[in-house]
């Protein structure tokens, strides 16, 4: 659905897959068949890497919490080449140091669950992998569990409780983002029903 602001010289084109990342090939191909100037991914590689895929000449612009370079998504930092650049922030990084932090802060907390998207398998991989690495350093248990819809999150809260787990970690994803609201209230609903 386009939005023009001013009328006359810049209109916008957006697209949402609404937290599916499998409808993104088809998403930026069709931004690539319209054809606009400039593609802008913000704060999810899924689209960047669909968007890198359907255009080798639109400028594509992102904003990721992943390793760009090491995924593959850019050349290097300093110099992406191709058509595609934009900012790294590397969340998926410091999962480690946030479990790290959270057995800081809640030392009685020994099984903790991790949330992550496995539709987004460059996120979910690589946290999963560092937060299983970190939590047998810390001597503590992680259950992985994945949430690709609104339905599946609250799926996914139900299952904290059967598994006792003691904290959670949400992964970094563009869905959990947009689910921040569903989020903060299952999180409270079930700390609640923890102390009871």
């Amino acid at each position: 659905m386009g939005q023009a602001f001013d009328g006359r010289n810049v209109i916008i084109e957006n697209r949402w897959a609404e937290g599916r990342n499998d409808r993104l090939p088809a998403l930026a191909a069709e931004l690539v068949r319209l054809p606009v100037n400039v593609i802008v991914c913000a704060g999810s590689i899924p689209a960047a890497i669909a968007a890198k895929a359907a255009s080798t000449t639109v400028p594509i612009v992102f904003y990721g919490g992943a390793d760009s370079v090491s995924i593959g998504l850019v050349a290097r930092l300093s110099r992406p080449g191709g058509n595609i650049t934009g900012v790294t922030a590397l969340n998926v990084e410091v999962g480690a140091k946030r479990l790290e932090l959270l057995h800081e802060l809640v030392p009685t907390a020994t099984v903790i669950a991790d949330l992550v998207n496995p539709t987004n398998p460059v996120n979910a991989e690589t946290e999963t992998r560092d937060l299983e690495a970190a939590a047998r350093t810390l001597g503590l248990r992680l259950h992985v569990l994945h949430a690709s819809s609104e339905q599946e999150i609250d799926t996914a809260f139900m299952t904290l409780g059967q598994l006792r787990a003691d904290a959670l970690v949400i992964g970094t994803d563009a869905l959990f983002n947009s689910r921040s609201e569903q989020l903060a209230v299952l999180t409270l609903r079930h700390a609640c029903a923890r102390c009871a």
